[in-house]
């Protein structure tokens, strides 16, 4: 028996092409199922193949439509499990609902837990995803989280670049610690934007820590969705002397109004990857360039179904 053997792949709808990928390098074909939906909106899976005693992961991103997508990835757990599939490992590179992770307000759910109790009740195993919003997300699953980070992928691009000189910039005081990450592996300056949500679009930058006069700006997060916070970090920091203004964005769930404000704002270029689906008219729109996270997710994969360690993956310390 070979080693990929009994290593089966399977997709929903979300990010099939993303999918496809990954089975290239990880080299076995995408399993066959049929997942669709029922006229009145439900969604039916098959599982076309034996999957008995085998170990099963699903491709399936919880991007928009975030409450669709999340019950697809559920509905074929289900059917995996009940198939007696040995372990069903969810790959989810985009975890939805990640910022909705604390109590910010009275009377509020903690959605994010929520979720990963679904996850966890439907049959998942384990869970595979990359550049959680919170990091302590991990904790709400009471099952193995492989944390990856898109870090090593994003700088790789940068270094086959000159935008020197060059500082890294964290668009708000949450991100510092992935700035610095990022700071440390392309070896240049750090700064930060401290920030003041209005409301769910609206963000006020309040102010700049660091020098980025006569300098390009890298701005680095890890989610954005209305583009609000990295289109006002990028004004601010031209209205401190910025050169060139650059952006690299983990996920871009980019709304019609991120894509509106990219258009008109600083920032001359995004960088982000394939996690979710791309709209072809976004990359023009919002000077977009997609890096492929196939081969991560897909060494992640390799390495759960090998039983061999996957920290090396997912530790920002070892990466750089």
């Amino acid at each position: 028996m070979s080693y990929n053997s009994d290593l089966k792949l399977f997709t929903g709808t979300a990010h099939p092409e993303l999918a496809q990928r990954i089975a290239d390098f990880v080299e076995v074909p995408l399993g066959q199922a049929e997942v669709r939906a029922f006229p009145d909106g439900e969604t039916s899976v098959r599982i076309l193949e034996n999957i008995r005693g085998r170990d099963v992961f699903i491709v399936q991103p919880t991007c928009p439509p975030v409450n669709h997508n999340l019950m697809e990835l559920l509905v074929m757990v289900d059917a995996a499990r009940r198939a007696s599939a040995a372990r069903i490992t969810a790959v989810i590179p985009f975890f939805g609902y990640a910022r909705q992770d604390r109590k910010d307000r009275a009377r509020v759910p903690i959605t994010a837990k929520l979720v990963a109790n679904l996850i966890a009740a439907a049959g998942v195993n384990r869970v595979l995803t990359m550049d959680l919003h919170a990091q302590q997300i991990q904790g709400f699953f009471d099952i193995p989280v492989d944390h990856l980070y898109a870090l090593p992928v994003f700088i790789k691009h940068f270094q086959g670049r000159d935008l020197s000189p060059l500082t890294v910039v964290s668009p708000d005081v949450g991100g510092i610690k992935v700035a610095d990450a990022y700071a440390k592996a392309l070896r240049v300056d750090l700064a930060t934007v401290a920030k003041n949500r209005k409301n769910d679009t609206e963000v006020e930058s309040a102010y700049l820590i660091g020098e980025v006069r006569d300098r390009n700006v890298l701005l680095v997060d890890d989610l954005t969705t209305t583009a609000g916070t990295i289109t006002s970090a990028a004004r601010l920091c031209k209205e401190h002397g910025a050169k060139c203004v650059y952006s690299a964005v983990s996920h871009a769930v980019l709304t019609d109004m991120a894509v509106e404000r990219l258009r008109d704002s600083e920032i001359v270029e995004l960088i982000t990857t394939n996690s979710i689906p791309t709209r072809k008219a976004q990359l023009a729109d919002c000077r977009m360039t997609v890096l492929d996270i196939a081969a991560l997710l897909g060494e992640g994969i390799k390495r759960i179904h090998g039983d061999e360690s996957v920290s090396g993956l997912f530790n920002i310390d070892k990466v750089i």
